[in-house]
């Protein structure tokens, strides 16, 4: 018959050991909030005071020579009185739009076309996200050139084709798909290289199946790469938005801050503080407008992708 060992009851814990125990806690704490100091002091400073202060500026008139002044929603409304708010907000959807066909899709395209490659991965790769690591304003600069109408290199081709020239950035049918060409060329290597890493995380076994069952190459892309990539075409789909819908250096390297044609929200901010009214009021106030409009699709957009999946 089996004896039953007794239980020993579980040690006290000195007084003394459990205060040991609390401020070596403490102090691992302590040592954590210091190592975190700088990075929180460079965000305050640099992104969430800014942001404050971007809002209080909003309700205030003020172009940074006299003393601001509290005027309430005036600038609010005055720049809903503006004619160019609607037109900027129509050019800058249509850039979206546009930027959605040619920015989202060539890349994902481009992606898959790398992927299946067998030879030269790495060259192509390089030669894609080459674009990306020139500053923008040089990028633009590049495509000014290639726009140029007398002697720019895209209207020299299409003479020597024996081809209408085009007006590009001069013309109000093309200058907005010029503007998304030069946007998409300069940032379609981040998103090409987002989409190889999801398209190399995929298992081979899923395409092996799929091949001995007789798939197509669209239809391993339809049945077996989008749905393995659905939430980076999702997460890249929101990012694409909030990018597009900001764009302010194409549109004003290329076409300047009074063409109707090509004006958007960030270029009419910038005509508000530095070149019509030089009033920051009202350039703050656009730019909060732009900032609920943003956060409130972003806000619907990650509502309806959390109930979609």
């Amino acid at each position: 018959m089996a004896t039953l060992t007794p239980i020993r009851p579980a040690r006290p814990v000195t007084t003394a050991a459990a205060r040991d125990r609390t401020k070596r806690r403490i102090a691992d704490n302590v040592h954590a909030y210091l190592f975190l100091a700088a990075g929180l002091l460079c965000f305050g400073l640099f992104s969430w005071w800014p942001l404050v202060k971007g809002i209080m500026l909003a309700f205030q008139q003020d172009n940074f020579v006299t003393e601001p002044e509290w005027v309430g929603f005036t600038n609010f409304q005055a720049v809903l009185d503006d004619p160019l708010f609607w037109t900027a907000w129509k050019n800058t959807l249509e850039f979206t739009g546009l930027a959605l066909v040619f920015g989202y899709l060539v890349p994902f395209g481009v992606a898959i076309v790398i992927h299946e490659l067998r030879h030269l991965k790495g060259f192509f790769r390089f030669a894609v996200y080459l674009p990306v690591m020139l500053p923008p304003i040089v990028t633009v600069i590049l495509w000014q050139y290639f726009y140029d109408p007398g002697n720019g290199l895209f209207n020299a081709v299409l003479s020597a084709l024996h081809l209408p020239e085009s007006g590009w950035t001069q013309s109000p049918k093309m200058v907005m798909i010029s503007l998304v060409l030069v946007s998409t060329w300069a940032n379609m290597g981040g998103a090409t290289i987002m989409y190889l890493a999801g398209l190399a995380s995929i298992p081979g076994e899923l395409y092996e199946a799929a091949e001995l069952d007789g798939a197509s190459v669209w239809r391993r892309i339809r049945h077996v790469t989008l749905p393995q990539m659905r939430f980076i075409l999702l997460v890249l789909l929101l990012l694409q938005i909030v990018a597009t819908m900001q764009v302010f250096i194409e549109p004003y390297q290329l076409t300047g801050t009074t063409n109707p044609d090509s004006i958007t929200v960030m270029v009419l901010i910038y005509r508000y503080a530095f070149t019509v009214n030089n009033d920051f009021g009202m350039a703050a106030a656009m730019s909060v407008l732009l900032f609920l409009v943003l956060g409130a699709f972003s806000a619907v957009y990650l509502r309806l992708t959390r109930r979609a999946s």
